[in-house]
């Protein structure tokens, strides 16, 4: 059982965590200077299986395999194409 996994999820997710995903690129390994929203789906899961990094890229790199794993990728479009991700508060009811 892996706990490093679970350990990964204690912060939330912050809207400009997306944004992150398609500026910031990979600074290390195989795939160095790729953007992470662009990093394979296998290399992802690699990280899944052996452990992710410390720190702020090992989370990022958790992110990102998640919504590739969930085949959620398609929303990082629009972060692409220069728009800024906006959250509106809706009211509960």
């Amino acid at each position: 059982m892996q706990y490093r996994v679970l350990e990964a999820f204690e912060h939330r997710m912050q809207p400009q965590d997306l944004e992150k995903l398609v500026t910031w690129k990979m600074p290390f390994g195989k795939h160095q200077g790729k953007l992470l929203a662009d990093l394979p789906g296998n290399y992802l899961n690699w990280f899944a299986r052996e452990g992710f990094p410390e720190g702020e890229i090992g989370r990022l790199l958790q992110l990102m395999q998640e919504i590739d794993h969930n085949g959620l990728k398609g929303m990082l479009a629009p972060l692409r194409e220069g728009g800024r991700l906006t959250v509106q508060a809706k009211p509960i009811p």
